[in-house]
């Protein structure tokens, strides 16, 4: 029996060694697929028996080259003998395989993606087009193929004219979650879902679709400075990634940029928002592709002007006039400059001669539109207009009669006072209409407090001026030397000081006073009524 030191001294087996994996000699690979190639052309059936049977060797070997070599050998195969009925096959066939490699279903897709654009008949290219959207259906690592294969499907279908199909079939597909698509190619594909919804008339998909892209990603960045990136080495800070490449033929950032607000001003012309198409054609104009084509920027500053002008009244719409205002080369353009000044003016405009002095630009700039929204535009405007006036007269006048009014704003008597309460309910003036005395007051009644403040400003204002001059006085007679009134004079001059100051003393008691007797007569409570008689 053998002991535990004899069975340490027992040789311990050795495990067998895993056979190595053998290693393929491409150069060899290339030949044999070329040969294989050669065969196709006598005998297809064959030559597809043995690539396939090569393919699975090298699948089963997980080798991700070799595969995607003799992956790209069957669909070129396929493709040359002019059967697409057997490449679509081979093309589902080759991606559906056990164990496939993803490096080689990529392969297969891009090989046969090259192949769309020879292809002459549609309904070939729509099928081909058809298969390989089956084959990248939920494949995460062929997303940007996809995509692209979306947007071939939709041009086939837009050249068709059925629009409607092509916009359901790019609705499908949301790029602005693709991390390995490029930048521009992104936000060219979502323009391409912004237009074809609005040419389905469907605004509110559009709208929702424009919301993707951010105004602030065609910010120009500044480049950073020399020592910046030497701080960022010395640190040991990331540089930034480099973009992935965009597909050939994608438009510039610039021209992405024009295209982005273009769209927007479709959109906006539709909801009749001229404030935001006066933004819009602010961002067109500052763009150095067109403030630098003399044939381009004096439509784009035209347009400016008018949508500033026919957006209604308010803070905002303001502060962009008197900006458009400014703008430097608006003096170049003699009869823009002259309409932006008499809407910053405060005076009256008289509608009948602005609108034969620009009928005619007017037409111009809106004659892209149908007589409908021309129509429309010219309402527009000419409510601008009286809203102006409006404002003027408030300044000047604290009441007007009705009839006065109408010939300022060059309206009858019915659509004056409809434009005065339009303006009243949208708090844009104070006013009262006396209708049967036909007088309108824009001062507005005010309560016994706002008249005691303004009574008591009024007041310490005089007060104020009345120190202030002699506190002058006095300084101009010390400078020169100069007695006024003589001795007497000098002695009474600080009684008078004192006095306004026991005046003013008196005016706040006197204002306290009366702001308390308007809060008790405010809250005291209201008698009640006698009970009634009984006959």
């Amino acid at each position: 029996m053998a002991t535990v030191d004899d069975m340490t001294l027992l040789p311990v087996p050795m495990e067998e060694e895993a056979p190595k994996r053998g290693v393929v000699d491409y150069s060899k690979l290339d030949e044999q697929i070329a040969e294989l190639k050669t065969l196709a052309k006598t005998d297809l059936e064959e030559a597809l028996e043995k690539l396939l049977a090569l393919e699975k060797t090298h699948r089963l070997g997980a080798d991700m080259v070799a595969t995607k070599k003799v992956c790209i050998g069957i669909v070129q195969v396929c493709y040359f003998s002019g059967n697409f009925k057997l490449l679509n096959e081979h093309i589902v066939l080759l991606s559906k395989r056990r164990s496939q490699l993803k490096q080689a279903v990529v392969g297969l897709v891009q090989e046969a993606m090259s192949y769309i654009d020879q292809v002459k008949d549609v309904d070939t290219k729509t099928e081909l087009i058809s298969t390989l959207n089956t084959v990248t259906a939920g494949k995460i690592y062929v997303e940007v193929e996809r995509a692209r294969l979306v947007r071939q499907l939709v041009k086939i279908k837009e050249a068709q004219g059925d629009i409607e199909a092509a916009a359901e079939a790019i609705q499908e597909v949301a790029v602005e979650t693709y991390g390995a698509m490029a930048k521009t190619e992104k936000i060219e594909f979502i323009l391409e879902q912004v237009r074809l919804c609005l040419d389905c008339k469907d605004f509110v998909r559009g709208t929702i679709m424009s919301k993707k892209i951010s105004a602030r990603t065609f910010a120009e960045k500044p480049e950073p400075k020399p020592d910046d990136k030497k701080k960022g080495a010395a640190h040991g800070k990331d540089q930034q990634m480099p973009e992935a490449p965009a597909l050939e033929g994608t438009a510039s950032m610039s021209e992405l940029k024009i295209r982005y607000y273009e769209l927007l001003i479709r959109i906006q012309i539709h909801n009749s928002d001229y404030l935001e198409i006066c933004r819009a054609y602010q961002s067109v104009f500052a763009d150095k592709t067109v403030s630098e084509d003399p044939t381009k920027w004096p439509l784009a500053l035209k347009k400016i002007c008018w949508y500033i002008v026919l957006a209604p009244h308010g803070v905002e719409q303001q502060t962009l006039l008197h900006g458009v205002a400014g703008e430097k080369r608006l003096s170049e353009l003699v009869q823009y400059h002259s309409l932006i000044k008499q809407f910053t003016t405060m005076e009256v405009i008289r509608w009948p001669v602005l609108k034969v002095n620009y009928q005619a630009e007017f037409t111009e700039i809106f004659s892209g539109e149908d007589a409908a929204n021309m129509a429309q535009r010219l309402t527009d405007l000419q409510q601008r207009v009286v809203e102006h006036n409006i404002l003027v007269i408030c300044k000047y006048y604290k009441r007007i009669t009705l009839v006065r009014l109408s010939e300022l704003l060059d309206l009858d008597l019915a659509p004056a006072e409809k434009h005065i309460s339009d303006m009243v309910v949208k708090k844009m003036v104070k006013a009262k209409i006396d209708r049967p005395a036909g007088i309108v007051d824009f001062e507005g009644k005010k309560d016994a407090a706002e008249v005691l403040n303004a009574w008591a400003n009024n007041i310490e204002r005089v007060l104020n001026l009345v120190d202030l001059s002699c506190h002058q006085i006095h300084k101009e007679c010390m400078t020169h030397k100069v007695p006024i009134g003589g001795e007497v004079a000098s002695r009474s001059a600080p009684r008078r000081s004192r006095l306004a100051a026991h005046a003013r003393r008196l005016l706040f008691d006197l204002r306290g006073r009366a702001v308390q007797e308007a809060e008790c007569q405010l809250w005291q409570p209201r008698a009640s009524p006698p009970p009634p008689s009984r006959g």
